[in-house]
């Protein structure tokens, strides 16, 4: 009888340290994910398979209840009540693929990572062991993420160890041979450290600092300087004349986040501003944060607001003579949007956030360790801005 009990909470209580270390912000701790799958698949029971998959994804989003008690200024409660409905979606399509039967597992396992991956499910398609692909095959591009797949499908089978030490020595190849993806010649990423303040502080002195960060960028030689999501607050004619304006004072282009407000909602974007003083609306946000941003439900009641989903609108966008794949915040948390952007043969990845809310969590090092491991994957250089 307490063999029965203490082998289901074992892989219980293993499935929320994989979710922890896997996803603690460190791009070759990812690999550590691959441990659920494998567990997942040795539960004996429906029911424990669906409290692997909760202890893991739990474990893997924890920074959610402190970030959304940050954001909406707030006790923990909404916080909460949000991170277990979206575990829901995790949790419901792995209990439901689970089977006894071992020759259908792999199947099953890789239709619920598809199904993760993809909207509707994919939209909370977090901590997707997928991710880890960039750690143990970087440069592989497609060929890399065929590889993972297989083995995946593979950790669900009676072959697991073999699986196993083989992603343990490409784990530790990469590990001794790692580098950063490099930045892209003439861009920069600027981080900023301004709090809740950015994008809400529309003063002209805010706007004054942000275009001077922009020129020291530009007078060190870079050509273009990225600034985080939301940095300039809402696009308005005003802001637009004021940047350009002072784009004349410089050589580089301007990428910078900002929101487009019309009666109906918002879009969550990036901006482009020019040295010949042009703007342009460069990209719009395929996925922007569900419930705290993105509402549809608001639409079913007759009620406008929200920020819009573009979901598989402009993968890729010019900028100069170069394609890059954008990726704003949430974005980088998901596994579409960079597989999509990957489709087209961008030549860089851009991923920005305004990560100030979460404070005192790893949501943002996540955030930074995913966009790594897809660039690494893909071999494309990366540029990052980020504001806490």
């Amino acid at each position: 009888m307490c063999r029965d009990y203490l082998r289901p909470a074992l892989l219980i209580f293993v499935s929320i340290a994989i979710g922890v270390v896997g996803w603690s912000g460190h791009v070759l701790l990812l690999p550590v994910a691959l441990g659920f799958p494998l567990l997942w698949s040795i539960s004996r029971t429906r029911l424990v398979a669906a409290l692997v998959s909760a202890g893991y994804f739990l474990a893997a989003s924890r920074g959610l209840p402190q970030g959304v008690a940050a954001f909406y200024s707030s006790d923990i409660w909404p916080g909460l009540l949000l991170w277990l409905c979206a575990s829901l979606s995790f949790v419901a399509v792995h209990t439901v693929l689970w089977t006894k039967n071992s020759g259908d597992r792999p199947f099953r396992y890789l239709l619920a990572a598809i199904i993760m991956s993809i909207p509707p499910f994919g939209i909370t398609g977090w901590a997707h062991p997928a991710t880890a692909a960039g750690a143990l095959f970087p440069g592989l591009g497609w060929w890399g993420l065929g590889f993972m797949t297989a083995g995946l499908a593979g950790l669900v089978t009676r072959i697991w160890p073999a699986v196993a030490i083989t992603f343990a020595g490409l784990w530790l190849w990469s590990a001794a041979s790692w580098t950063e993806p490099g930045l892209p010649n003439g861009w920069l990423g600027v981080d900023l450290e301004l709090g809740a303040s950015l994008g809400r502080d529309a003063g002209l002195h805010r706007q004054r600092d942000l275009i001077a960060t922009v020129r020291n960028a530009a007078s060190d030689g870079a050509r273009f300087v990225v600034l985080p999501e939301t940095a300039l607050g809402f696009w308005t004619p005003t802001v637009a004349r004021l940047w350009m304006s002072a784009s004349g004072d410089t050589d580089g282009t301007v990428i910078a986040g900002a929101t487009v407000l019309d009666a109906a909602g918002y879009d969550n974007v990036l901006v482009a501003i020019d040295r010949k003083g042009e703007s342009s609306i460069l990209y719009r946000e395929r996925m922007p944060v569900p419930g705290s941003m993105w509402q549809p439900w608001r639409s079913w009641f007759g009620e406008s607001g929200g920020a819009r989903a573009d979901f598989f609108a402009n993968p890729v966008v010019s900028v100069g003579a170069s394609r890059a794949a954008p990726l704003i915040c949430y974005e980088q948390l998901i596994v579409w949007p960079i597989l999509q952007s990957m489709l087209h043969h961008p030549d860089l990845v851009v991923a920005v956030g305004n990560g100030w809310w979460t404070e005192g969590t790893s949501i943002v090092a996540i955030q930074r360790a995913a966009a790594t491991a897809w660039a690494k994957l893909f071999a494309k250089p990366l540029v990052i801005a980020f504001n806490t």
